[in-house]
């Protein structure tokens, strides 16, 4: 979907930029980055941004502390996930750097297990992460390597002015807009305009 045109640029803050239309989490993340077609939008400007993003993408329970150099290895991560999602529209192998890529995330993703009481008997629980943030990048990474193996799933919106990036989980898999409301609703009005002009010419 466009943003603003008078949207002032760099943003101060992202979160009222983000949108979930990606159909899962490794392509909400690569959508962070709005407007690849134009004006290349950041929307994970600052480290609180990307705490509070992996909180909405419902990856952590509470905003982690970020400092900038975990927010610049979130940043690669997202752009070689977003490598594979170009290659994989082109009919071509997820290119070598977003494998290492993933590789490297992958391990964060498991999670070291505790043992508590509950109602008097021993029981294992799942232990916090000791990084956050590198956990919650390691689900991230984990989703994408999901989708890679689906990749003849993987769309860009049809929008001449959205680059969003979604996963075609329709029947038939010929889903071509991000969203009907946003983008099919806009396309079609232009259409129609079209038409319009060309009846009175």
């Amino acid at each position: 979907m466009d943003l603003p045109a008078d949207l002032s640029l760099p943003l101060e803050r992202g979160a009222p930029w983000w949108y979930w239309l990606g159909g899962r989490p490794a392509l909400d993340f690569t959508n962070t980055f709005r407007e690849r077609w134009n004006r290349c939008v950041e929307t994970l400007v600052t480290g609180a941004d990307l705490g509070e993003w992996l909180v909405q993408a419902q990856l952590l329970d509470t905003v982690p502390p970020v400092t900038g150099p975990a927010l610049e290895r979130a940043r690669e991560l997202r752009e070689a996930i977003n490598d594979g999602v170009v290659a994989a529209l082109a009919g071509e192998p997820v290119p070598e750097h977003t494998l290492e890529a993933l590789a490297a995330a992958l391990p964060h993703a498991a999670r070291a297990e505790a043992v508590v009481r509950v109602d008097g008997t021993l029981a294992l629980v799942p232990a916090p992460p000791a990084d956050p943030v590198a956990h919650a990048l390691g689900l991230v990474a984990r989703d994408a390597v999901e989708m890679f193996g689906a990749a003849d799933r993987i769309r860009v919106c049809a929008s001449d002015t959205c680059s969003a990036r979604f996963f075609d989980r329709s029947p038939t898999g010929n889903r071509r807009w991000c969203s009907i409301r946003g983008c099919g609703n806009v396309e079609k009005a232009r259409r129609h305009r079209r038409r319009q002009q060309e009846t009175r010419t």
